[in-house]
């Protein structure tokens, strides 16, 4: 490895002792065999499992792996934006821990960024057959109508909001996630809506996606948390938060 990665790959985690280690394999082996110098990142969010004894573990013999601990639990758009602004690649992404989108995928998103974008998202609608098992109708129709209210409040273009799976240029990444606020299930329209407002280039980009049944975000108990969280943006936006000048962050390498 280079004095920095190319590559960062963000994992946020909570209570995955049971699946991070297929998750792992999964990732280290990708980056392996596609030749990447890349560092992978778990951010454990406060489990009271053994998450984070098991990612040490793993580290032991994964030079490539890391392990950032939250304060407690804050939430999935902490764990992203903590990950990422710990990050030392030049293109940073983050991914779920239950890999719907195969790791594997990620050269799309990286293709993308090369070819000039400053963010690539993975989009489960932009061709619907590469999804190899779908949700069922109940969450299709609930995710569908939550795009279509994201898309009118904070008018995004996009046809896919809410896929874990995006990567982003280094400048991009760093701007983006300091001026997030946002920290739990809805975080994804605002570093979206950021991104357009500080006029970065975002591309959509088609994945493969297979839903997990075991996914712990909840569109009924969860909505009217996000929409709550939707209406904060455009107050951020009212007030202007978002045009905050950003703090340069010298990345330091890391002593192994």
């Amino acid at each position: 490895m280079t004095q920095f990665p190319q590559y960062s790959i963000v994992i946020p985690a909570y209570n995955e002792s049971a699946r991070i280690p297929a998750t792992l394999e999964s990732v280290l082996a990708c980056v392996r065999n596609y030749g990447w110098n890349a560092e992978v990142i778990v951010v454990n969010d406060g489990s009271s499992d053994n998450t984070a004894d098991v990612v040490r573990e793993i580290a032991k013999s994964a030079p490539e792996l890391r392990l950032l601990e939250n304060p407690g639990n804050h939430g999935k758009g902490y764990s992203v934006r903590h990950g990422i602004l710990q990050a030392l690649g030049d293109v940073v992404m983050f991914t779920d821990a239950d890999l719907s989108s195969p790791m594997e995928e990620a050269e799309r998103l990286f293709a993308a960024i090369a070819a000039g974008a400053d963010i690539a998202i993975g989009s489960r609608w932009l061709e619907s057959s590469r999804q190899t098992h779908r949700q069922p109708l109940y969450r299709q129709f609930f995710g569908r109508c939550f795009n279509g209210v994201t898309r009118a409040i904070m008018r995004l273009p996009f046809a896919d909001t809410q896929c874990g799976f995006k990567a982003f240029t280094r400048h991009a990444a760093q701007t983006v996630f300091q001026l997030q606020t946002i920290e739990r299930w809805g975080f994804d329209p605002e570093i979206l809506f950021i991104a357009l407002k500080r006029g970065f280039r975002v591309v959509e980009v088609p994945v493969s996606w297979a839903h997990d049944a075991r996914t712990r975000m909840s569109y009924l108990r969860d909505g009217f948390t996000m929409l709550e969280e939707l209406l904060r943006v455009r107050w951020n936006a009212f007030t202007g938060h978002y045009n905050k000048e950003i703090e340069h962050i010298h990345r330091v390498p890391l002593q192994k």
